[in-house]
């Protein structure tokens, strides 16, 4: 391998001997000239030993790691990780699974490949490269997956260009390879349609599918509000398993759209379903103490460290909102999708809510990303999603 070298400071090489994939613009001592941002290159420490093979760009985080092995990043290295993801995703029932036909296929670091997400939804593979290096292979990737999924794939479709920068000349997303069949996949037996060419990230949530399967089991026969709602993925389930009512409430009217679709998608639901379109804090400081059960999934109120402060502030002030409303007896279910807010900083913050609300509160579940989602023990960033299940006396 030729790769441009980029040489760490002295005594900086520890945390990729601890097999975490970033290095940082403060590790680098010096690098060859001629660099550019998605340029592949090779780490080595002060010693001269090598590290790793990255990604490099300009920015804080200089190189993210895909190998640390001292070998090409050609197909059958392509070919090797996305086999090795596949069987993961096998092992884990999700490959022929009849009632659940969406799935995470890579998940970044989690698999080994930092600024990577794949989603499949029953034969199509939707590609989301948070790098531009990681984009250049695009079509190798592509060509690995009709490798690995042979007559599973129907389509690859690349939806990168909401996550590179606006700089780049990526314009547009595109069909890398095949068409989609359908956009209709199933979620434990619930149909939903997927619109990974408009929608929000690859088209749908899938992090959630588990907490939407226990939101289920807690819905028979309750009067449910899933807040946040997007596609309606908790309203469905929650249908699909005898809620008596469910209100969705989404800021967006799109959104609000693609909840009514995915519900009457689903078959006798009549009467049983209310579509809102408001702003959710708002929203709930008006409604009454009728509800049984509550979801307070909101999407990330903080991107960075900096806006950590006031994400907090937010978290407080809407589950303190639901917590006064719920119903005695109700469960609540929130969720925190914020990566800079970890497990503790969460839990803590949702304890001040419930102390500013006056109710007795207990846990009853932790909850955190599914399987198909994993957490690479060395790289801890990896993990994001966390809830919790409250029952409010």
């Amino acid at each position: 391998m030729n790769y441009p070298k980029i040489i760490l400071q002295k005594g900086k090489e520890i945390s990729l001997l601890r097999r975490h994939h970033w290095v940082f613009s403060g590790a680098i001592a010096k690098s060859d000239p001629g660099i550019e941002n998605g340029d592949l290159v090779s780490v080595f420490s002060a010693r001269n030993e090598f590290l790793g093979t990255g990604h490099f760009a300009q920015g804080s985080i200089m190189v993210r790691i895909i190998s640390f092995e001292e070998r090409p990043i050609d197909q059958a290295f392509w070919k090797e990780r996305i086999s090795s993801a596949y069987a993961l995703r096998k092992n884990l029932g999700l490959t022929e699974n009849q009632k659940t036909n969406v799935f995470r296929l890579v998940h970044g670091e989690g698999d080994l490949l930092p600024g990577l997400i794949i989603d499949y939804y029953h034969g199509t593979a939707v590609i989301q490269a948070h790098h531009i290096g990681m984009h250049r292979h695009v079509k190798e990737i592509a060509e690995a997956l009709r490798s690995v999924l042979g007559e599973k794939l129907k389509g690859v479709y690349d939806k990168s260009a909401e996550t590179l920068p606006k700089n780049l000349d990526i314009e547009s997303n595109e069909w890398v390879w095949g068409k989609a069949e359908t956009d209709l996949v199933k979620e434990y037996g619930a149909t939903y349609r997927i619109d990974w060419e408009k929608g929000q990230k690859t088209g749908f949530f899938i992090d959630q599918r588990e907490n939407r399967k226990l939101v289920s089991t807690y819905s028979k026969g309750k009067k449910v509000l899933n807040t946040f709602c997007y596609s309606g993925g908790f309203s469905v389930l929650a249908l699909n398993e005898g809620a008596s009512e469910v209100h969705s409430v989404d800021i967006s009217s799109k959104a609000i759209e693609l909840t009514e679709q995915n519900v009457a998608l689903n078959p006798g639901f009549s009467g049983k379903h209310q579509s809102i379109v408001a702003d959710v804090v708002k929203y709930i400081r008006e409604i009454g103490d009728d509800f049984d059960l509550i979801v307070l999934d909101p999407p990330a109120f903080a991107k960075n460290i900096k806006a950590r402060h006031n994400a907090v502030q937010a978290y407080k002030r809407l589950n303190a909102e639901a917590l006064r409303k719920i119903k005695p007896g109700g469960i609540l279910f929130t969720f925190s999708c914020s990566q800079v807010v970890d497990k503790s900083l969460f839990s803590h913050t949702i304890t001040a809510a419930a102390m500013e609300s006056g109710r007795k509160v207990k846990i009853l579940h932790q909850l955190s990303q599914p399987a198909d989602h994993p957490i690479n023990i060395f790289h801890p960033e990896t993990e994001y999603l966390k809830g919790l299940v409250l029952y409010v006396e």
